[in-house]
């Protein structure tokens, strides 16, 4: 997952809706091999045996590489040297994978983004070169829903100091395909994880950011109200025992993709979403999936807006959305929005119990403010007491055990 930052001067990503498509497109790209990068867990899928048959079908021959762990520095630079002469890549797995995907083949092209990656500094946030840009086509089918890495010009890499963010023009994909097929493979509970993804990244960029802007406001309170009732069905199906049709998970993973729209960051503050850096220093740091940190984190968060604090976010704003939201549900939720996102994502079944103790939640939030605050634009005007109280309020104290 990323905060939303349309910082791209490049054309948009195409939009395909069924790897069928890919036969008609990859004729019209240059060269006769394509490299195929896929995750270990879908590596023999069906999704990537649809992308293999239909390269064949147009004529290109195939590499296949199967990728594994985090994406580093070091494993990204040794998959870029690997992609040197290759002629276009697809990407075939989750968020990891394509932002690996996306930084090695920019890589390959630009020396000077691993010399940008290869700084130490204290900021998470990494901003490459204008001009560096990718010299061959990539295409993205992203096997989870949530992070929008098919569609973005941002990727996470993972270093010794946790995750940082890495923003430039040649991150963005030229082709996202999205099926159903694809997210066969997915967990209803990481479909469940993903529809909390964009609602906490749309939702924190519609509070974050103060500003009422009518046109960008409403595309972000209807894509709210619909992951409201997607998030609802989803439920609905889990609770029953079954698995997510292909219709629901493709309506999912559109919305996901759709949230990384210029319209919903147009004329905002590009750090408006300060949940998602507490987020995400969290789940590094208690070694969490990320969406269980930002369960965890959004209640206190929001009542610390509802509270007055408008330095987290707009109290106003965050009612009105809360407003839909509830409108949205069918079954009235609490008024208060802290309260109300809580049942929210109980109703959802997402889990958000995280237990760590004070030492380690203050080790924390300490990292947090030296990676994004501390006089830099991401965490603002916020001090080390501002995060340590609201991740103070998102864990649990564990119980020491009784002699």
């Amino acid at each position: 997952m990323e905060p939303v930052w349309n910082l791209s001067n490049r054309r948009l990503t195409q939009v395909a809706y069924g790897i069928r498509g890919l036969a008609k497109w990859l004729p019209l790209q240059a060269g006769r091999t394509l490299t195929l990068l896929a995750d270990p867990a879908v590596a023999d899928s069906e999704a990537v045996d649809q992308v293999s048959a239909n390269a064949a079908w147009a004529g290109r021959s195939v590499e296949r590489l199967v990728l594994n762990g985090p994406g580093t520095l070091e494993s990204v630079t040794e998959l870029a040297q690997r992609l040197r002469h290759s002629e276009l890549v697809l990407a075939v797995g989750g968020g990891t994978l394509l932002d690996q995907a996306k930084l090695a083949v920019l890589m390959s092209a630009a020396p000077v983004v691993r010399d940008r990656l290869a700084v130490r500094h204290r900021s998470g946030l990494v901003l490459l070169p204008a001009e560096a840009e990718p010299r061959i086509p990539v295409v993205t089918v992203p096997t989870t829903v949530g992070t929008g890495s098919e569609l973005s010009g941002g990727a996470c890499l993972s270093g010794p100091q946790g995750k940082r963010l890495v923003l430039g023009n040649g991150l963005q994909p030229d082709v996202a395909v999205l099926d159903p097929v694809a997210t066969r493979t997915l967990p209803a509970e990481l479909l469940a994880e993903g529809v909390l993804e964009v609602f906490f990244r749309v939702a924190g960029m519609y509070v974050g950011d103060p500003q009422d802007l009518p046109a960008e406001d409403a595309f972000a309170l209807t894509l709210l109200e619909r992951l409201v009732v997607l998030g609802a069905e989803l439920a609905s199906v889990r609770r029953a025992g079954e698995a997510p049709g292909d219709s629901l998970r493709l309506q999912i993973a559109k919305l996901s993709g759709v949230s990384h729209s210029q319209w919903f960051s147009l004329g905002r503050d590009p750090c408006a979403c300060k949940g998602w850096y507490l987020a995400n220093e969290l789940s590094t740091g208690l070694g969490l999936r990320k969406m269980t940190a930002a369960a965890a984190v959004l209640p206190p968060l929001w009542q610390r807006i509802v509270d007055g604090d408008d330095r987290w976010g707009s109290a106003h704003r965050l009612r009105r959305l809360w407003e839909t939201v509830n409108l949205a549900h069918g079954r009235e939720l609490p008024a208060d929005p802290a309260e109300g996102v809580a049942e929210l994502l109980d109703g959802w079944l997402i889990e958000r119990g995280i237990d760590a103790t004070v030492e380690r939640t203050d080790r924390i939030a300490r990292s947090t403010m030296r990676a994004w605050g501390d006089g830099l634009p991401t965490l603002g005007a916020l001090t080390l007491a501002d995060v340590r109280h609201v991740m103070a309020e998102a864990v649990r104290q564990p119980q020491l055990a009784t002699p």
